[in-house]
């Protein structure tokens, strides 16, 4: 399988007109700034100690492994929410699982690059997924576009969002996940974590090639007979029949969103113009549909549209751009950049 064949992430199509120009995104890890926020508050008790971390040029699994190999505890009692790049400087919660115990001296903790911010405790552990979303500040250095273009496809995406593509990470690096994902469609053995890793990118494939044709066919930000329908910022969604006025304003408030299958068993929970979409997509792909049916996973749904929140920029010199805004948890700030610039190589 080739780069060429299937669609991973830069080459899907853009939902508001393409890239104003060119530019580079992390030419350094400080470009790239994430800062995340948790779904709960710290109930200040309890056998976990929770710890707000910040960190550069290290992965989140790497950090949790030092963390257990710190404390003495099984990796397995370490949690945090989600994963973050290891090229950007991010700000995130893990906890330990420590039931009975005094907190080590976390000043003895050196690890580079990394640092402690703040301390707390919780009854639970923190889990995958326990996150409201994710703020961002970033710098695209080396720009070279229409300034004007540039401030209209910024105006749009404040106004309408952006498609919610899975981001290219998901894939690895030339799709060698997808490629996994066939060795494992086809008996291939491996882990439990690569197995999760692999499902994941197969799911991300067909979803992001579910969205291509709406954002296409222009109906990415828009509902169409049969479809299913997310309240923005929540996994919950209701099926819908046609489209009824009420249901197309609450659209364009951004108040609900489209959906787009998550690939597995089970009721599609769409029907008409959103069902013919989906099909049409799993006989493009079949080996990857068919494939996350035999593995039993079961079919889920993602909004086809995040709102951008809180987006403001500003230019940085002759050259550079800075950008800060806030994305619910599972969205990909690369999914906002893809709209405005072209990476340069």
């Amino acid at each position: 399988m080739s780069r060429s064949e299937y669609s991973f992430f830069h080459d899907l199509p853009c939902c508001h007109g393409g890239p104003a120009g060119e530019g580079r995104l992390r030419c350094s890890d400080q470009d790239f700034v994430v800062t995340e926020r948790l779904s709960f508050e710290l109930s200040g008790q309890g056998e976990h100690v929770c710890l707000l971390i910040r960190k550069s040029g290290a992965n989140t699994d790497y950090v949790a492994g030092q963390l257990a190999r710190f404390v003495g505890v099984p990796r397995r009692d370490v949690g945090y929410a989600g994963l973050k790049d290891r090229h950007a400087v991010t700000t995130q919660w893990f906890s330990v699982r420590l039931p009975g115990k005094e907190q080590p001296n976390w000043n003895a903790w050196q690890l580079p690059q990394v640092e402690i911010l703040q301390v707390g405790r919780h009854a639970r552990k923190i889990k995958r997924g326990a996150l409201a979303g994710n703020d961002f500040q970033l710098l695209i250095r080396d720009l070279e576009a229409d300034r004007q273009r540039l401030e209209d496809v910024l105006q749009r995406i404040r106004q309408h969002g952006v498609a919610n593509y899975f981001g290219g990470q998901r894939f690895g690096r030339q799709g060698q996940n997808l490629q996994e994902a066939l060795l494992l469609f086809q008996g291939g053995r491996c882990t439990r974590q690569q197995r999760s890793l692999y499902l994941s990118a197969a799911r991300s494939l067909l979803f992001n090639q579910i969205l291509a044709r709406r954002v296409e066919n222009g109906t990415w930000n828009r509902a169409v007979p049969g479809d299913a329908m997310a309240f923005a910022g929540s996994r919950q969604y209701f099926k819908t029949g046609l489209p009824d006025q009420e249901l197309m304003d609450r659209v364009g408030k951004g108040e609900i969103h489209p959906t787009g299958a998550l690939w597995g068993i089970g009721d599609s929970d769409v029907s008409a113009d959103a069902r013919a979409i989906k099909q049409a997509v799993a006989e493009s792909y079949p080996e990857f549909s068919r494939g996350l049916e035999q593995a039993g996973v079961e079919m889920a749904r993602r909004a086809l549209r995040v709102n951008v929140e809180n987006l403001q920029w500003r230019f940085v010199g002759e050259s550079d751009l800075q950008l800060q805004f806030s994305l619910p948890a599972g969205s990909y700030a690369t999914a906002v950049v893809r709209e405005l610039i072209a990476l340069k190589s």
